[in-house]
């Protein structure tokens, strides 16, 4: 399914070309930063492939070839994939010109033989706070992603997805929702530390998302990303009427100073 999937993708990149030649594209990543349990050569070694796992699709798209490295991986399961001539021409005809990614906590890996308490995305950093889903929250885990994806490819990116569930309560009409300016002032400050500091062409943020919505992850309405409220519950309780919360005007007034005022 990966493999074909990125085939068609590359195809996909190659037409968008065609019908015009000035046309930019890109494509959207979930990837996430992974650190070892600690610096037990086992350990780090775990993290560097867990956490490379998801970037055979980005080495295709980039590099105009789907990676050997995978092609192999596939067969350690007795998966064997004919690479066709006409597939090779299409990754090398279908090449990205920027990256997107998708990115909400980092995660820390451990060899297998080694017990811990393992929450969303495996074990608990003991450096970093949680949600109240397991997510870790990690700031600067955002400028350390942009900083390696940026190196190994040397592509412009765009942060497509980045936000914190949370359960939000109204009061008195009003939501206030400190703790989402707080994640979200985090993660762009480190995110500016990465373009003015360690100078990643980083070309937008996109916040996800800007509507409360059903989870994708949990598939319920209290685990809410969005700066407007939508009144609707769980227990399809909620007339979907839409209430601005604080975080709506901290964020307004973030794209009118462009990231100046934080």
């Amino acid at each position: 399914m990966g493999y074909h999937m990125t085939l068609a993708s590359v195809k996909a990149v190659k037409l968008i070309k065609e019908i015009d030649k000035n046309n930019k594209v890109g494509c959207v990543f979930g990837i996430t930063p992974t650190y070892p349990k600690d610096c037990n050569p086992n350990n780090v070694m775990k993290a560097f492939k867990d956490m490379d796992r998801d970037y055979y699709q980005i080495d295709a798209m980039c590099n105009g070839k789907f990676p050997t490295y995978k092609l192999k991986e596939y067969e350690d399961f007795d998966i064997h994939l004919e690479v066709s001539q006409e597939d090779e021409r299409a990754f090398a005809e279908g090449k990205i010109d920027f990256i997107g990614m998708n990115y909400y906590s980092s995660e820390v890996s451990k060899s297998e033989s080694e017990e811990g308490e393992t929450l969303w995305g495996g074990t608990q950093n003991p450096y970093l706070q949680q949600s109240k889903w397991g997510w870790a929250i990690d700031p600067v885990g955002l400028r350390y992603l942009l900083n390696y994806t940026y190196r190994k490819y040397g592509l412009p990116i765009m942060i497509t997805e980045n936000g914190i569930g949370a359960i939000d309560h109204m009061e008195d009409g009003k939501i206030h929702d400190d703790y989402r300016i707080e994640y979200l002032k985090a993660h762009l400050s480190e995110m500016k530390k990465a373009i003015l500091e360690d100078h990643v062409e980083c070309i937008g943020y996109l916040m996800w998302g800007p509507i409360d919505l059903v989870s994708a992850t949990t598939g319920e309405m209290k685990k809410r990303y969005g700066f407007i409220y939508v009144n609707k519950h769980d227990d399809g309780s909620g007339d979907l009427s839409r209430h601005k919360k604080d975080s709506f005007y901290w964020y307004k007034h973030v794209i009118e100073t462009q990231g100046e005022d934080l």
